[in-house]
C-alpha cells in the first residue's frame, strides 16, 4: 500500500491510500471510515479483495490523521472530496463501502456522484438528522446522545462537550470484546491515533452527521446494501431500516443480535456481495 497527499478545494491536502496503485485490472473500491478513524483501508477485508479482484482506495477525512481541518464540512463535502481522490489517482468509476459514520458518507458519495459510483456496501450507517418518521435518538446509548445532540446545536457546543473531558462510552459487550481480539482488532490501530492532529475530524464528523447532509439519499441510482445489526446501540438498527425505505435500489440485511461492533465481522459477506455487482 502507498500513501500521498493531495490538493483539493480551498487548498487542503487530503491524506491518501491505495493498495493496488499499479494494477490497473483491479475493480478500484473507495472506502469510507468509521469514526473516529484513520482512513487507512481495513487490513481484514484485504485478502476477500484480492479474491474478488479489488483496489482499495481511501482518505482520511478532514481533521484526522494528516488530512486538513474543513470547518463546515458535509456529507456532500466529503463526497467532492472522494471524487478529487479519484481524479489524482487517474479513477474514473468506482464503488464506495463504509462502516458506521463512513456508511453514511458512502451512501452520500453516490447520492452525489451519480453513475460515477458502481455499487455501495454501507454498515451501520447513520440516517439524516430529524428525517420524517425516525425517532433518531431512539435506543442510542447515553454517550451517542450526548455526542450528537450537542453536535446538533452546533458545532461550538460541540467542541465544548469534548473539551469538558468528555468520555464517549461504548458500552462494549463480551461479543464486542471478542471481535477485537480477532481480526477485527484492526480496529483499534486505526482509531487511537486518529485524533492525534486534534479533535476536530470526530467534531466535525458528528457535526455534518447531524445538519443538513447536502444530498439526498433518495437520489442513489446504484445497488445498494445496507447491513444493520438488531443489537447496536451506537446507531441503532431504525437508521439502517430507514434508509433502506428512502434508497430505491437499496437491500437491507438485518442481522440479528449484531452490535455496532460485530457487524464488521460480516463485511466480508457484504464485500462479496458488492463483487458480484461490478
Amino acid at each position: 500500500m502507498i500513501e500521498l497527499d493531495v490538493q483539493v478545494s480551498g487548498g487542503r491536502t487530503l491524506h491518501v491510500y491505495d493498495t493496488a496503485p499499479e494494477d490497473g485490472e483491479r475493480v478500484p473500491i473507495m472506502w469510507q471510515h468509521g469514526t473516529p478513524n484513520l482512513g487507512s483501508p481495513p487490513e481484514p477485508l484485504f485478502a476477500a479483495a484480492d479474491r474478488l479482484g479489488l483496489r482499495w482506495v481511501s482518505f482520511d477525512r478532514p481533521g484526522y490523521g494528516g488530512s486538513d481541518v474543513a470547518p463546515g464540512r458535509t456529507i456532500a463535502s466529503i463526497a467532492d472530496d472522494a471524487a478529487a481522490v479519484a481524479d489524482a489517482l487517474g479513477i474514473g468509476r468506482f464503488a464506495v463501502a463504509g462502516y458506521s459514520g463512513g456508511g453514511s458518507c458512502a451512501l452520500g458519495c453516490a447520492a452525489v456522484l451519480g453513475d460515477r459510483v458502481r455499487a455501495v456496501l454501507s454498515l451501520a450507517a447513520i440516517a439524516p438528522y430529524g428525517a420524517d418518521g425516525l425517532d433518531w435518538f431512539a435506543g442510542m446509548i447515553p454517550s451517542g446522545v450526548a455526542a450528537l445532540g450537542t453536535a446538533a446545536a452546533g458545532r461550538e457546543v460541540r467542541a465544548a462537550l469534548e473539551a469538558s473531558g468528555f468520555a464517549y462510552d461504548c458500552e462494549f459487550t463480551q461479543a464486542d470484546l471478542a471481535v477485537f481480539e480477532g481480526p477485527w482488532g484492526w480496529l483499534g490501530k486505526v482509531s487511537e491515533p486518529a485524533l492525534a492532529a486534534g479533535p476536530y475530524g470526530q467534531i466535525d464528523d458528528d457535526v455534518s452527521c447531524t445538519h443538513d447532509w447536502g444530498c439526498d439519499p433518495a437520489d442513489i441510482s446504484a445497488p445498494v446494501l445496507l447491513m444493520h445489526g438488531t443489537d447496536d446501540r451506537v446507531i441503532p438498527a431504525a437508521h439502517g431500516s430507514w434508509l433502506a425505505a428512502r434508497c430505491p435500489a437499496a437491500e437491507l440485511r438485518l442481522i440479528p443480535g449484531d452490535s455496532h461492533f460485530t457487524i464488521v465481522t460480516r463485511a466480508e459477506e457484504g464485500l462479496e456481495w458488492l463483487g458480484r455487482r461490478l
